[in-house]
């Protein structure tokens, strides 16, 4: 059975978000490990660490991931966001190696109107800078997949493609499939058939081996729609049966999994889509269209 968690606040100390999986009774998890809406962070304390990793330990050293802040751009040739990008993404690496995170999950960025080549031609060149001075060896980057909103980078599996087979760094990058950004992006996963199309293109153009975690998240929007709209599970266009199959799938029998739909301090949210995430595992298709 995939490892089915969800992403959880740091609040009151990066430790907290263990106690909050517990809640929920997550088996993997993700985490910024700053605050996501600012640009300056530091590394932290050895003591944060030592508490983060006495409460990971208690929790079975379960599988954990770190995002990324929201406001990196990789994709720019110069500039004030990308000096700053470049800063804070290497400050992300040194944190993560730093806490024993072993994947940063990152969106690719955006192009801003210079053109999808040049863009991802500066991503990965920046994203090798960022790697190579971050001096870290035991974290890996995983490109997240987008939905292609204005000038996104990610949004077809050529794009990822591109930047794993041109980075200097190719072994220490990997993939993360967000189910509503690909689904966004025109990657169909509800019949049992066009889940299968999808997965054999994925694995054609970039390799399963190279997708090591995934976002689970409901589409409010239609199939290729380019917009970035998550929703609970069963509840936006994707549908049951597209989870069912991912589920189901033994290729990613020991997968992290994890949730970033809405929820509430409570987190009851998490809890029932877990609930319904759970229910999906050995069950057959419901054979709707």
């Amino acid at each position: 059975m995939p490892l089915l968690g969800a992403h959880m606040s740091i609040a009151g100390g990066l430790h907290l978000s263990f106690d909050r999986l517990k809640i929920i009774r997550g088996k993997a998890m993700q985490v910024f490990t700053t605050n996501q809406r600012q640009w300056h962070s530091s590394v932290p304390a050895l003591e944060i660490v030592d508490l983060f990793h006495r409460k990971w330990e208690e929790c079975g050293r379960l599988p954990v991931a770190s995002h990324a802040i929201y406001l990196l751009n990789l994709a720019l040739e110069e500039g004030e966001i990308l000096a700053k990008s470049l800063d804070a993404f290497t400050t992300e690496l040194i944190r993560s190696e730093a806490l024993g995170i072993p994947y940063v999950i990152m969106h690719p960025g955006a192009h801003m109107g210079q053109g999808l080549e040049p863009g991802l031609g500066n991503l990965t060149a920046n994203l090798d800078r960022a790697i190579e001075s971050s001096r870290t060896q035991n974290v890996a980057v995983l490109i997240e997949t987008t939905a292609g909103q204005g000038s996104s980078l990610g949004s077809s599996f050529e794009e990822i493609a591109f930047i794993l087979g041109t980075s200097r760094n190719p072994d220490r990058l990997g993939v993360c499939y967000d189910t509503c950004h690909a689904f966004a992006a025109g990657y169909d996963i509800r019949k049992k058939e066009d889940y299968e199309s999808t997965m054999s293109r994925l694995d054609a153009i970039v390799g399963l081996d190279r997708v090591k975690f995934f976002h689970l998240n409901d589409s409010k929007r239609e199939l290729g729609s380019r917009v970035d709209r998550h929703e609970h599970i069963g509840k936006g266009a994707i549908g049951l049966d597209g989870f069912r199959h991912l589920l189901n799938d033994p290729r990613f029998r020991n997968h992290p999994m994890v949730l970033e739909t809405p929820k509430g301090k409570e987190m009851k949210e998490d809890k029932i889509n877990l609930r319904v995430l759970r229910s999906l595992v050995g069950k057959k298709p419901s054979g709707r269209t």
